[in-house]
């Protein structure tokens, strides 16, 4: 009997969510993906101290002063550990726009194509490059005026079925609907400690995210994240792309089982859901009377903007 990553490999796309290059080496995904936390975490591995240092000595320089030196700094870094994890993927990275302008559109735009022209200076041609943005009302329309111009976009703390629909109605890349956060809120709120695969509310949330899309012929690709255990990974055998832990990667690559496929054309094209209208009034009430949703989102921006600080706390002694 094969390995469970090996079986879930022949229905999703199976992205790693890291950037520790060993466990991407180690798993052979086809793209990765980084954020914040993970960026901090890489940083102070002393593994890349050679990598880091290269980066800090490029912002020591004249032409870079004052508040400037340390965006600069952080967009460098977070481009020099895409462009050596692209080594090593043969298709896509994901790179994180400051989280701290989630409600700007207009610096979501400049900082993605700062980040894009790194990449290109670098010789990385855009479409291997998915820029991640919170899916705000002003991230997904920073987004949609990205993709118009060819810069292909990942809207990640993604937790609501408003937000998957803004974004699709936005004509973004991907999305990054998290399902262990999910989890994580529903848990607190209600005690219930355990849920079964096909009840645990992120499962059934990305689920029906997916239904929706496949059947109004959204282009957008669903990539499920932030998962908890290796159920609520199995629970959507069939999503477009899974990004996964090198933790949970392990789990399943040393467990052998059978793994169904849970999310089909067939079965949206057969669902109830029907076609939404959404505009930005829209939006806000749904994410208003999802409790949830809005709440993990802050919480999530919170957390990715704490972590950016922690990184800059790193960096700045040693920018000099």
């Amino acid at each position: 009997m094969a390995d469970l990553l090996s079986q879930l490999r022949r229905h999703s796309l199976i992205v790693a969510d890291t950037g520790d290059f060993e466990s991407i080496r180690a798993f052979q995904p086809r793209d990765a993906t980084t954020n914040p936390s993970l960026l901090l975490k890489a940083a102070q591995m002393p593994e890349y101290g050679g990598l880091v240092e290269q980066v800090l000595g490029e912002a020591r320089k004249p032409l870079v002063g004052g508040a400037e030196r340390m965006r600069y700094a952080l967009e460098a870094l977070s481009v020099a550990f895409g462009c050596e994890i692209l080594k090593i993927v043969p298709q896509r990275v994901s790179t994180e726009v400051d989280a701290r302008l989630s409600f700007d559109t207009a610096a979501t735009m400049e900082c993605a194509r700062r980040l894009i022209g790194r990449y290109a200076a670098a010789g990385i041609p855009r479409e291997r490059v998915l820029i991640k943005i919170a899916s705000t009302w002003e991230g997904i329309q920073a987004a949609r005026e990205l993709e118009r111009e060819g810069v292909t976009c990942n809207l990640t703390l993604l937790f609501s079925f408003a937000q998957a629909v803004a974004c699709a109605d936005a004509g973004v890349t991907l999305i990054s609907p998290f399902v262990g956060r999910i989890l994580d809120w529903h848990r607190k709120a209600t005690g219930r400690e355990s849920y079964a695969a096909a009840e645990d509310p992120g499962v059934v949330s990305v689920t029906k995210i997916y239904q929706y899309y496949k059947k109004f012929g959204v282009a957008t690709e669903v990539m499920g994240a932030s998962f908890r255990n290796v159920g609520e990974i199995l629970g959507l055998a069939g999503c477009d792309l899974l990004t996964i832990s090198p933790a949970l990667l392990g789990e399943m690559a040393k467990t052998e089982g059978v793994v169904e496929r849970k999310l089909t054309m067939e079965a949206a094209k057969q669902s109830g859901l029907e076609k939404v209208f959404m505009d930005e009034k829209v939006f806000r009430w749904m994410m208003n009377e999802d409790a949830m949703a809005t709440e993990k989102l802050a919480e999530g921006i919170r957390m990715f903007a704490a972590d950016t600080v922690k990184l800059e706390a790193f960096l700045r002694p040693r920018l000099g």
